[in-house]
């Protein structure tokens, strides 16, 4: 009965086993990936931020009062 049981849960199978674990390295993988791409982003999103309070500080020429004489 308890070989029954442990085969039906999933046992000592080998391609069950090898299967699982390129699973779960799959899954390590795309977690990875994940936080790369995360860093990435807030990378890209930090630069993006800079550059428009850059572009908010310069002075347009057109726009800029005359100086006082």
């Amino acid at each position: 009965m308890a070989k029954a049981l442990l085969g039906y849960v999933g046992g000592s199978d080998p391609r069950l086993l090898a299967e699982m674990r390129r699973l779960q390295q799959r899954v390590q993988d795309l977690e990875s990936e994940l936080v790369r791409i995360q860093a990435e982003n807030d990378a890209l999103a930090a630069a993006a931020s800079h550059d428009r309070i850059m572009e908010s500080m310069t002075i347009d020429a057109h726009q800029a009062e005359p100086a006082l004489t």
